[in-house]
């Protein structure tokens, strides 16, 4: 029987029939294991072991895409299968290891802080996929929801690993970091993307020194390094916000 024509179904092949590539959505992939991963170290109480892969799961997700573009293999499907990994890694995995960790002796108020974030995560993720091409690439109108997960799982890994885990005002300074995270998230806050930054052109010379001196820096102290970082990136869009209200 021949196809009827008005019927639009048959002109888009299944998906099993078109494929789908495989480098950039094993990064894809690998990065939904780490977010995985999270969550079951962080129901066995290896909240440390939980944030470091927290920290995996964001290296992966931003090789996803540059391989993807290096590769020339982008797809609609990958860009739906990193959302969906991305919502585990950076939505679910960082708010169940802030509870499972300390929110929940904080009783409904600690769920209730660990939902706003998962939310505000989901909600971010949405309104990017949704302004896509509408906006400049430059920025971020919200915080990403990699840098939120980088502040909830950088506090946890710092505290463990520098022995702060007995801190009686630690479980309210987890609480408002997973609540300026997640709040940041869906905020109309602009934060720059190092869209900019490309790895083809030329750069002075002491650009690869300061890459060098920052990479010694990670390797010499991870947890402290990169916990700085995301913290400052983080008060860089409101300082940013607040600059250009002075300006007008």
């Amino acid at each position: 029987m021949h196809p009827d024509p008005s019927d639009p179904s048959p002109q888009r092949p299944r998906l099993s029939r078109q494929g789908v590539y495989l480098l950039p959505n094993l990064f894809t992939l690998a990065a939904l294991f780490a977010g995985f991963y999270a969550i079951v170290q962080a129901m066995g109480g290896h909240f440390e072991t939980a944030a470091v892969a927290i920290f995996a799961a964001m290296v992966l997700d931003g090789l996803d895409g540059r391989v993807a573009r290096l590769t020339h293999s982008q797809s609609a499907f990958g860009a739906e299968f990193d959302s969906l990994s991305d919502m585990v890694s950076f939505g679910v995995a960082p708010a169940l290891v802030a509870y499972e960790w300390l929110l929940k002796d904080m009783g409904k108020l600690g769920w209730m802080i660990a939902f706003i974030y998962c939310a505000g995560a989901a909600l971010r993720l949405a309104r990017f996929n949704t302004m896509i091409g509408s906006v400049d690439k430059r920025w971020f109108i919200g915080l990403p929801s990699p840098a939120a997960a980088a502040l909830v799982a950088g506090l946890v890994w710092i505290c463990h690993a520098y022995g702060y885990t007995g801190a009686p005002a630690l479980p309210m300074l987890l609480a408002g970091f997973t609540l300026f995270a997640g709040l940041t998230m869906v905020s109309n806050v602009r934060y720059w993307s190092f869209k900019e930054i490309h790895l083809r052109r030329r750069v002075p010379f002491y650009a690869l020194l300061a890459l060098t001196l920052a990479l010694l820096l990670v390797l010499y102290e991870p947890p402290l390094v990169l916990f700085g970082f995301f913290v400052g990136y983080a008060a860089s869009g409101y300082l940013f916000f607040a600059w250009t209200r002075l300006r007008r």
